[in-house]
């Protein structure tokens, strides 16, 4: 084969693969779309022809939504377009004013998800306070906060972190991109000067290494029947 043939041949490939791509691009944008819920790669995979490069693909799209009215965002690692941001307000309606967080349950909030995972107790030794039984149900009422685990001490005592519908709600990829502290101080929520020994924790939705998934048929070690109601 002639050395022109390779070259028209090579393009040929490459415009084919360039075809290929943008057909990939379009079905990802469709079902990002479509979908009322934030989709993970797995599950855009399954929907995608054997072979295509999803994580390409959605980095793609970002970039070209990126200046657009709308958003490709990734939150609790699942994308999902979005109005961006500077643009909330042309959507915003009069509504009923709903209730809102106590200042305790907005503190509680705070303290589960920096320092998760986190017991009961030591929410309560962090705010100074004894905490009351309902601070917990209304976080986990609205799907915040969930038990997730249990931790190897003395009693077993649950532990509690956040949610999907946590990230969600908040825009984040994970806890682990929850503002740090430049970003505190910058928002004005710290002082420009912390005080000494001041830092911000590193939270993990993992189990760490002295916590068991948490199963609701564990017998209560005081009561020694299934405690069906932690928090």
């Amino acid at each position: 084969m002639s050395s022109v043939a390779k070259m028209i041949e090579t393009i040929e490939t490459e415009m084919e693969a360039e075809q290929t791509n943008v057909e990939h691009l379009r079905m990802v944008e469709a079902l990002l779309f479509a979908a009322s819920e934030p989709l993970d790669i797995k599950a855009l995979s399954t929907s995608l022809p054997e072979g295509a490069d999803v994580p390409g693909l959605l980095k793609a799209l970002q970039e070209e939504y990126q200046k657009r009215g709308v958003n490709l965002c990734c939150v609790a690692g699942k994308y999902q377009f979005r109005t961006a941001s500077d643009l909330a307000f042309l959507l915003r309606k009069e509504q009923p004013e709903q209730k809102r967080l106590s200042k305790a349950a907005i503190e509680t909030l705070s303290i589960i998800a920096y320092h998760q995972p986190v017991t009961r107790a030591e929410i309560e030794d962090i705010r100074g306070v004894a905490m009351s039984k309902g601070t917990i149900d209304i976080l986990m009422e609205i799907g915040w906060i969930k038990i997730r685990g249990r931790k190897r001490t003395p009693g077993r005592p649950v532990t509690y972190g956040t949610t999907e519908a946590f990230l969600v709600q908040f825009g984040l990829e994970s806890v682990a991109h929850l503002p740090g502290l430049d970003e505190l101080k910058a928002a004005g929520f710290l002082e420009a000067i912390p005080p000494s020994g001041f830092d911000v924790p590193s939270p993990s939705d993992e189990l760490s290494a002295d916590e068991d998934p948490y199963d609701p048929n564990e017998p209560d070690l005081l009561t020694g029947s299934p405690n069906l109601d932690e928090a």
